[in-house]
């Protein structure tokens, strides 16, 4: 396969999980929004999604403040942010167009008909109550990807479109566990007793908001029970191997995925996803606590951005060219 066929085919499927995941951390933030907080609280939520996505400078550069509908606007419908929906899903097209022989029909039409059902909403964008909107991305996402199982052949081809899903999946739940896990309940104020709401009712919430943006509070509630606790909505986030979004679960595939291109110049790729393998299968979460949640989700995020750029080394081309 050529490298250039390689790299659209990984492009298309990163940006397309881009979308859903930003669509994802975006209304897990509205939700939680809503919830009885100050107004500094729920501005200092909407800024982590900034910093995470490290997209502070560029929201500042045409913006003086942060309110929830700058920062959606910002997020969902800006061609200058890189990282918007709009953005995603115009590149995730673009991707498909470049290789439009290598994929079925089935798969272009999903990419091109999401693009062009977009430009509805881009004429008259309305973020005044996003959820729905939210709930449509996330929708397209997920054809996007059934069509690609139902009708690709399962060789290279699908394998290069399976590592862009992984790698951008495992970044992304990473991102959003940070984001949501830095912004505790302990900072609700005085409006919950004036609403007679205790601490572990806006813990449920909040948490449960959490789940629900991964699709895992349904699992949660299998595998535990219906009281949410921080550590253990964190341990199955992070190591319940049948959980798709979980980091074990995304580490773990992309080793077999990478085991099928390998070649004789992916030893450090392989010496990496082997090494941060190991790391998830040794570690629990009384550990994860005790060096600290955020400090092991930084560590986590630079290895397996280490990990793509490896990839993209070995297998695409280099971004300084592309």
């Amino acid at each position: 396969m050529l490298s250039r066929t390689a790299d659209c085919l990984y492009w298309m499927a990163r940006y397309t999980e881009r979308a859903e995941n930003t669509a994802r951390m975006l209304n897990v933030a509205y939700q939680t929004s809503l919830l009885p907080h100050s107004p500094e609280t729920i501005q200092e939520g909407w800024k982590k999604i900034l910093t995470i996505s490290k997209l502070e400078y560029v929201y500042f550069s045409r913006n003086e403040k942060i309110s929830t509908k700058n920062i959606l606007f910002f997020m969902i419908f800006d061609t200058n942010n890189p990282s918007s929906i709009v953005s995603c899903l115009k590149a995730a097209r673009e991707n498909a167009r470049a290789i439009r022989g290598s994929i079925t029909s089935e798969v272009w039409e999903t990419q091109n008909g999401t693009w062009l059902e977009f430009q509805k909403h881009l004429k008259d964008p309305n973020i005044d109550n996003p959820s729905d909107f939210l709930d449509w991305i996330k929708y397209q996402c997920h054809l996007s990807r059934g069509v690609i199982s139902g009708t690709m052949l399962q060789n290279v081809t699908h394998t290069f479109m399976r590592i862009g899903t992984l790698l951008e999946r495992a970044d992304n739940t990473a991102r959003i566990l940070e984001t949501q896990y830095q912004i505790p309940a302990s900072k609700y104020t005085k409006k919950i007793s004036a609403q007679n709401m205790d601490q572990d009712f806006l813990d449920f919430y909040y948490w449960a908001a959490l789940l629900r943006s991964v699709s895992a509070f349904e699992i949660y509630r299998q595998i535990y029970s219906d009281h949410i606790t921080p550590k253990q909505a964190a341990e199955l986030l992070l190591f319940n191997p049948e959980l798709p979004r979980s980091l074990v679960c995304c580490v773990t595939e992309l080793i077999d995925l990478f085991r099928l291109v390998k070649n004789q110049d992916a030893k450090q790729m392989m010496r990496l996803i082997g090494k941060l393998k190991s790391d998830l299968d040794f570690s629990n979460i009384d550990e994860v606590f005790e060096i600290g949640l955020d400090e092991f989700i930084k560590v986590f995020l630079e290895k397996i951005n280490h990990i793509a750029d490896e990839f993209s080394n070995t297998y695409l081309i280099p971004l300084a060219i592309a």
